[in-house]
């Protein structure tokens, strides 16, 4: 019997399995910026991830913890009184505020966890803005009995208290971070030179797109089921995709989550940055839309600079934003044309804060409430298009800090 010859396939792959190329490449964006001992660590989590992933016995095990565990899939929920009082656009959430912990940090961090077990390691370790990653990981090592240490910016720990307490109640380290402007970049540097200490024993959880390959490649596909689940639920409940998907970008793990389900489909895709209080050097973190091309924390993308190369301050009022880069997937789809950029200032987010809490009962993180505001105002020049938002997290880290700096809002009507 000969032996069959089997063509390569002319049928077109889906967008995320095109990106990024074996070396991390989203088209130039991306790759592995870090020094040589560091690198061999990389290559080997690579390697685990993409045989482990792909194994039985981790699907499965990742699918049961998402059924039993998380609680997805998370619905989609229609927004009746907000759409109502706009006029015209609808307003639909993925409420990823009710997946266990309260956002869609989760989704990666049982995954890495997960991912961390099978590799026999012994510590994980992470950065944290909001708290909601720390949160999560300290989550999923409570859950796979693994030790956790997060650091943490000074100032974020002093925002959101309420996510440190949760973190050192499931047993986590928090580690405060004190130099720089202390808050999420310093947060990551502090991580970075913990793991470097023991990379053999420790695995780094990073908690966004970001970071050197295979960072952006594992977060996204760990966030994909966000995009997924969507998908389908929109054409179930209303026999149409949506014609915007809405999402904040930081780093962009939830904005990728959900926009890989759409990446192949004629919707646009919004991401919406922290315009915080304007477009001058060091009042926002919107570096898309004011940055330029650079390499940190060991990845090539956009960013926004200081002196010389080096990253410029940051300033968002959502903890979980004030990052001064982005993913690199994000930096590559801006690039084609494929994502459009919005922003979103302080006062803005705090009015959709309130807002969304007065007319719909429910209470949004703020950086989640970024993109509600940005839907408000698309809903307005689109009166008759669909809108779909990720709800990325639910607001109860952040109602001390509202309330104290911003109570004045709730005497409003909405």
């Amino acid at each position: 019997m000969s032996a069959t010859t089997v063509t390569p396939s002319t049928y077109p792959l889906p967008a995320h399995r095109t990106q990024p190329d074996s070396k991390g490449f989203f088209g130039r964006f991306g790759g592995s910026f870090v020094p040589p001992e560091l690198q061999k660590q990389m290559d080997e989590i690579n390697a685990a991830y993409q045989s482990i992933s792909r194994s039985h016995d981790f699907i499965r095990e990742l699918r049961s913890i998402r059924t039993h565990f998380q609680g997805r899939p998370t619905p989609v929920y229609y927004c009746k009184n907000l759409s109502d009082k706009l006029g015209g656009a609808r307003i639909y959430l993925k409420r990823e505020d009710l997946n266990h912990t309260g956002a869609h940090k989760l989704n990666h961090c049982m995954g890495e966890a997960l991912l961390a077990k099978f590799l026999g390691k012994k510590k994980l370790i992470a950065e944290t803005g909001a708290g909601q990653h720390g949160v999560a990981l300290a989550t999923a090592g409570a859950y796979f009995g693994i030790p956790v240490e997060i650091h943490m910016g000074e100032v974020d720990i002093a925002k959101e208290h309420p996510n440190v307490v949760r973190m050192k109640i499931l047993g986590a380290k928090v580690v405060s971070v004190s130099r720089g402007l202390r808050t999420l970049k310093e947060a990551v540097d502090s991580a970075f030179e913990s793991y470097l200490q023991d990379p053999v024993n420790s695995i780094y959880c990073i908690g966004s797109v970001v970071g050197p390959h295979p960072f952006p490649l594992m977060v996204r596909e760990f966030q994909r089921v966000v995009g997924i689940e969507a998908r389908e639920q929109f054409l179930e409940m209303t026999g149409e995709l949506p014609d915007n998907v809405v999402a904040c970008v930081g780093g962009g793990s939830n904005s990728m989550g959900i926009f890989a389900g759409f990446l192949d489909d004629p919707v646009e895709l919004f991401g919406v940055e922290p315009l915080g209080r304007g477009p001058g050097a060091g009042d926002n973190a919107a570096s898309l839309s004011y940055g330029s091309e650079g390499v940190m924390h060991g990845f090539n993308s956009i960013m926004l600079k200081g002196e010389g190369e080096n990253p410029g301050p940051v300033y968002s009022v959502a903890s979980g934003l004030d990052y001064p880069s982005v993913g690199p997937e994000h930096a590559y789809l801006n690039s084609i044309g494929r994502t459009q950029v919005a922003t979103c200032g302080d006062e803005e987010a705090i009015y959709a804060f309130f807002q969304l809490s007065r007319l719909e009962g429910i209470i949004p993180a703020l950086e989640s409430a970024h993109a509600v505001a940005f839907a408000t105002k698309l809903a307005r020049q689109r009166p008759t298009q669909n809108i779909l938002v990720n709800l990325s997290g639910r607001g109860d880290k952040d109602l001390d800090f509202v309330m104290e700096k911003y109570g004045h809002y709730a005497d409003k009507e909405y």
